[in-house]
């Protein structure tokens, strides 16, 4: 009956987020004490009742409880625990079940961390957090029940996808949906201010916190994808504009507009209703992930179902919230009133410029992802919109973003005369020095002219990023400062060097990259890209659900040992699929990659070799940004909340 338990679970879970959405709106809006202070435990209570529903389920995986269709169709017995357990997300029903615990924990924390909340304001976020939780409950138990029951039971599992028994899959999900439903606190923070009708600097500081750490969940989520996709795929690239990795990029650019945004409505009061919209967009483009993920309307390695009632329902949801949302903006819009004012050259003029670069380039985004799929519901034809129109498109919208995130901080707020700009002189100087040398550098180690503009622009980029960071600085901690900066400075500082780190890695990984495909057979040798490859011997292997064969490969420098790297060819028992599980030697400067192909009549092996230099720098950069997303949550001035009344 654990099963049974775990449905009851679930209907009560809905029960208590109708309750946690219907008592304290009502009561911020009669100014009921009594029913706003039901919203801190009716959300504890949904919170409990998914839990224990996403206990029972998890419990159904470790037995193979072959009884419930979920397990029956996502695991088998031979299939390792720990990919038993992760399978319960490995699936549609299980990942939105997921998504629902994710949006529980986020309501359990701000209903513990917003104690110093006014009440009548706390009420509002845990109610409007609520009702997308009774939404996705509604959603769940109508089309999407995971523990619908087998009858007869099935004797076996069908094993969970092979793609997703990867170590990187164990935590890639909840990271990404805890940004995805993180950006639902940022959304309910906006709308209770504006059923309150108080835009101003306080929210600003509230919401601040919650939208810095959803923002570290989805950049944390984005890069561990991205990197699953690296080393799982065996195709050696680290982003493909996949149609669902667009869906989790574009929340996260409009979700680094919001938390500028939301930087400048704190510190001066300006971009109020600007900051709002961004906070509805953010959460909007997540539901919109959610439902190309889940519709089946894209076709990707990333995607879940092929359901178009499921696709429905999460659709209607969309619209319900983005149409309650922008009536209630243009209701509350003439009482918004003007924010600080701030001349043409000031911190807020660059801050207002990057919002709209960003909100430009997730457009485009936006546009190149929803296209193909427009003319298709329509039946005037299918096309495909790959990487060359998002690289033609990215690419140059991005680069003044880059030199605005450098020059905002450099300013001051309000405004600054135009001499001020004579600061920026010597540092333009040194970045171009810097990005020539690099560019030589590029062509040397390259044996080309000229390598293209657009290394040329990134190492330019890169440099200008890194010369203003070390004069930003300067300028911070220089004599007679005797103060430190707070977390959120280091935060900040610590994220947009990051991002120049990241541009380095991108721009060089793809100016010097090579890739070779070699047939060869055992005892053979062949060089590439400097070095010496020798495949020593293809072994047979087994698993624990899958027969493979591993090749061994020696790889050399001038004589001198490098790598012995292990790629295999995997063989999954149960759903019939073979894997390709490439093999990677990582180093600071450059990673080699070596994946295993077919196997030719003749017995000849299609050997994948891939030089991928400064990559790692790619992994740098993201961890870099993700560090300093979380000092500036840490910044102990955000704890400071408002008194209660």
């Amino acid at each position: 009956m654990i099963v049974e338990f775990g449905h009851f679970a679930l209907v009560l879970a809905a029960v208590m987020a109708l309750v946690q959405a219907v008592a304290p709106l009502v009561g911020a809006a009669r100014a009921s004490y009594g029913l706003m202070v039901l919203a801190r435990p009716a959300a504890l209570a949904q919170f409990g009742c998914v839990v224990i529903a996403w206990g029972c389920l998890t419990d159904a995986f470790v037995r193979a409880d072959f009884s419930v269709r979920l397990v029956a169709n996502s695991a088998h017995s031979t299939t390792p625990l720990i990919y038993r357990i992760t399978g319960v997300w490995g699936s549609h029903e299980g990942a939105l079940l997921l998504w629902v615990l994710s949006l529980a924990a986020w309501t359990l924390a701000v209903c513990l961390g917003s104690r110093r909340l006014p009440l009548v304001f706390a009420a509002r976020v845990i109610g409007v957090l609520g009702a997308v939780s009774t939404g996705f409950l509604v959603f769940m138990l109508a089309t999407s029940n995971p523990f619908v029951r087998l009858l007869p039971a099935a004797g076996e599992g069908r094993d969970l996808n092979p793609l997703l028994q990867d170590p990187g899959m164990i935590i890639h999900p909840p990271l990404l949906y805890m940004g995805y439903v993180g950006f639902a606190v940022a959304f309910a923070f906006a709308i209770a201010a504006l059923l309150g009708g108080r835009l101003d600097a306080a929210w600003a500081r509230w919401a601040r916190p919650w939208t810095t750490l959803a923002w570290v969940f989805l950049t944390a989520g984005i890069v561990l994808g991205s990197g699953w996709s690296y080393y799982e795929l065996g195709w050696g690239g680290w982003w493909f504009w996949d149609p669902v990795e667009n869906a989790s990029f574009m929340p996260w650019l409009v979700g680094t507009a919001l938390i500028h945004s939301l930087a400048v409505t704190e510190k001066r009061g300006a971009f109020r209703g600007w900051t709002v919209l961004l906070a509805i967009g953010a959460f909007s483009l997540s539901l919109l992930g959610t439902f190309l993920v889940r519709s089946g309307v894209v076709s990707s390695v990333h995607a879940f179902a092929a359901d178009p009632a499921r696709g429905s329902f999460i659709l209607v949801l969309l619209v319900l919230v983005i149409g309650a949302s922008l009536l209630l903006y243009a209701w509350r819009a003439p009482r918004l009133g003007g924010g600080g004012h701030f001349g043409l050259l000031s911190r807020e003029t660059t801050l207002l410029g990057n919002n709209v670069l960003l909100l430009v380039v997730a457009a485009s985004v936006l546009l190149g992802t929803l296209y193909p799929l427009a003319l298709d519901a329509l039946d005037l034809g299918k096309i495909s919109v790959g990487p060359p129109y998002f690289e033609a498109v990215f690419v140059p919208l991005m680069a003044p973003v880059v030199v605005l995130m450098v020059v905002g901080p450099l300013l001051r707020w309000k405004g600054e005369a135009v001499r001020a700009l004579r600061r920026f002189v010597p540092g333009a100087v040194m970045a171009l020095v810097l990005g020539a040398l690099g560019v030589l550098g590029v062509s040397r180690a390259a044996a080309v002219g000229w390598p293209g503009w657009r290394t040329a622009l990134g190492l330019g980029l890169a440099a200008w990023v890194a010369v203003g960071c070390v004069q930003l600085l300067w300028e911070r901690i220089k004599p007679p400062r005797v103060s430190l900066p707070p977390a959120a400075w280091w935060g900040m500082w610590l994220a947009h060097f990051g991002v120049g780190l990241f541009i380095v890695g991108a721009t060089l990984v793809g100016s010097l990259q090579s890739s070779l495909d070699l047939r060869m057979r055992p005892g053979e040798s062949a060089d590439f890209a400097g070095y010496a490859v020798r495949l020593v011997q293809v072994d047979e292997r087994s698993g624990p659900n899958y027969d493979a064969l591993a090749a061994t490969l020696d790889i050399s420098r001038a004589g001198r040992p490098v790598a012995v790297l292990h790629p295999e060819k995997r063989f999954y028992r149960t759903i019939g699929m073979p894997m390709t599980e490439a093999a990677i030697d990582v180093g600071l400067f450059r990673d080699l990659y070596a994946a295993l192909g077919e196997q030719l009549p003749g017995g000849d092996w299609i050997v994948s070799l891939h030089d991928k230099p400064f990559i790692s720098w790619i992994w740098a950069g993201c961890a870099m940004m993700i560090l300093g997303g979380l000092l500036a949550v840490v910044d102990r001035r955000y704890r400071r909340g408002g008194r209660r009344r």
